[in-house]
């Protein structure tokens, strides 16, 4: 079998849609020669399970949900099920309560941020310590980013949530990089995927990608930023670790100014 990821087996969390970067990453990740395994918990599991169908290769799917200790302790062994060992995660896991999002930062109260951001962006050290035991050497993590460098309108907890998952992941890449695991983040631009559904201010960041991307942008396209995850989940980039790819039609960059 040929493929930058022939003989990997991977866990992707957070398909729900086949419009979701998670779902183009686990189907992307089969047609270059990996095993994909998917998570999901409650209610979501269903919906995961008919997606994973659709998949190139239908993919098992776990029961996860990333703020559950039993759940996490019980990772390795729901693994072992399906596959031996993992060669990589993809952590797409991101939630905020409605008064978290939207404008209203100011006067969100504790618990609904304190589950942002638990959700959101402590998740991803809960997530690759549960695999832990079955991550092999070398191994790579990706997480799913939204540039956290700027205070985008209504995005206000999430944003704050971002930036933890940023230090978070640079940190994982600290600890873990003497196991041979590699941490890193694709920040992609803005996508009309199921979670964008909840940020009121969409159409704002819709709006200034549209002529300040220099390479242009499609919301509608999640495969560029698919794409990039299984990269670095392959062994191309041995040496990379604590980074974050942005995968923005160079937005990032320009700040917005409008191509000329």
């Amino acid at each position: 079998m040929t493929g930058l990821l022939a003989g990997k087996n991977l866990l992707v969390t957070g398909v729900l849609t086949e419009s979701s970067i998670a779902y183009g990453v686990a189907k992307h990740a089969q047609k270059e020669g990996a095993t994909v395994l998917l998570s999901s918990y409650g209610r979501a599991t269903r919906i995961t399970r008919i997606v994973a169908e659709s998949l190139p290769h239908p993919a098992p799917v776990i029961e996860l949900d990333v703020t559950n200790e039993a759940d996490l302790a019980a990772v390795p062994d729901r693994v072992r099920e399906h596959c031996p060992h993992l060669d990589g995660v993809l952590h797409a896991v991101a939630f905020a309560p409605p008064s978290a999002l939207g404008g209203g930062f100011l006067d969100t109260p504790w618990a609904d941020a304190a589950t942002t951001l638990h959700v959101s962006a402590y998740s991803l050290k809960a997530l690759v310590t549960a695999c832990l035991p079955v991550l092999r050497s070398p191994a790579a993590v990706v997480g799913l980013d939204f540039d956290a460098s700027i205070a985008w309108p209504g995005y206000d907890w999430m944003g704050v949530a971002k930036a933890a998952l940023e230090s978070t992941s640079r940190y994982l890449c600290r600890d873990l990089g003497p196991r041979g695991i590699r941490v890193n983040l694709v920040a992609a631009g803005p996508l009309r995927t199921k979670a964008a559904t909840s940020i009121p201010t969409f159409t704002e960041f819709d709006s200034a990608w549209d002529g300040g991307a220099p390479l242009g942008w499609d919301v509608g396209d999640t495969d560029p930023a698919a794409r990039a995850c299984v990269a670095l989940l392959s062994d191309w980039f041995p040496s990379t670790s604590g980074e974050i790819v942005h995968v923005d039609g160079g937005f990032h960059v320009t700040g917005g100014v409008a191509r000329s």
